[in-house]
């Protein structure tokens, strides 16, 4: 499976609500290339790196290390972030530069695989929110509806029962985990289309090498353990407060819907207020504008903030809800998801 599957718009739209807000969307220009937004970025990426790689040699032995590491935690979110929009097709038109770029960020970058991530993504978009479709919403130590719920056994029933009060607990352990699936599914697990399987592999052995060489190399090893620690949860709730907002306690479809509505009612905007509006949108990467980014996956980043009015006005003019709130309220809205999903196991 490839890159296109997430980018291509869908089949037989054409004269469709999603045709004629496409129609809008590219007579605004706002599907054209951003290629000095994404050199920019990633210079201001890539100096985000030397900079912290700086400070972790030069602080050395000292308490300091764990604030140097709460950096590396948001500095491997942003190389995500950078990954992602590579995915898309924002950044390069074709796939072979966009395979490159995306091995280098993802494998060698923070060490999970490119690939395998494709391929789960590109499931996600097509079908959101969907059990049985969407791998985002499988069950397994969270789970999103009570009929999951009930289904569970073991560890997972007790966090299950639990999950709104352990999800951010839970958070620290998600970037080990996908690193943990993304092997899996190069080693073949559950049947992941991933190219390059071979290189891939090799990559992320570079990658797992040269972060522990580093840090036993400068530091003592009950420092590099606190350091791998604090770096590692952090970037795990940092990933999570990146995707969870969007769509979770969204609406979870049964039945077939067309391409607008369904990516419309399964995502929320992420709205800051006049000052902070500009943070949520870097911190987040710009996926605070999720119904935008689902509609328009190859979309550039800073695009999707410009759409966002004429996404809203169409979507009131065909009387399709339109999802925005802020930060805390999302978060909110998606813990309130996970206590309603688990009240079978405690009634």
């Amino acid at each position: 499976m490839t890159s296109s599957t997430i980018t291509d718009p869908p089949p037989g739209a054409a004269g469709t609500d999603f045709a004629r807000l496409s129609a809008r969307v590219a007579a605004a220009g706002l599907m054209r290339r951003r290629p000095g937004y994404y050199v920019a970025r990633f210079l201001l990426v890539g100096l985000f790196a030397a900079a912290t790689a700086t400070a972790f040699v030069l602080v050395g032995d000292s308490p300091w290390q764990l604030a140097v590491a709460a950096a590396a935690a948001v500095l491997y979110g942003q190389i995500a972030l950078l990954a992602h929009d590579v995915a898309h097709r924002q950044v390069f038109r074709t796939r072979r530069p966009s395979a490159v770029a995306g091995r280098i960020l993802g494998n060698l970058g923070i060490g999970m695989s490119y690939g395998w991530w494709m391929d789960k993504h590109t499931r996600h978009h097509a079908n959101p929110n969907h059990e049985g479709l969407d791998p985002d919403v499988e069950a397994g130590a969270l789970a999103w509806t009570g009929e999951q719920a009930q289904a569970s056994r073991g560890v997972n029933r007790f966090l299950n029962r639990h999950q709104a009060v352990l999800f951010f607990p839970l958070l620290t352990l998600a970037g080990i985990d996908l690193r943990r699936a993304s092997l899996q599914g190069l080693l073949g697990a559950k049947g992941a289309r991933v190219r390059r399987r071979g290189l891939e592999l090799a990559l992320l052995a570079v990658h797992a090498v040269g972060y522990l060489a580093a840090l036993l190399a400068v530091l003592p090893p009950g420092l590099a353990l606190a350091f791998f620690a604090v770096h590692q949860g952090l970037f795990g709730v940092y990933l999570g407060s990146i995707f969870a907002p969007n769509h979770k306690g969204m609406e979870m479809p049964t039945e077939s819907m067309d391409f607008l509505r369904k990516q419309v009612l399964t995502s929320r905007n992420v709205a800051g207020g006049r000052f902070t509006d500009g943070l949520v949108h870097v911190a987040m990467g710009g996926l605070n504008h999720q119904i935008e980014h689902h509609l328009f996956p190859s979309m550039p980043t800073p695009n999707l903030r410009r759409s966002r009015q004429l996404v809203r006005e169409y979507c009131a003019e065909i009387g399709v809800p339109y999802h925005e709130t802020g930060l805390v309220r999302s978060w909110a809205e998606s813990l309130a998801q996970l206590r309603e999903a688990s009240a079978p196991l405690r009634t």
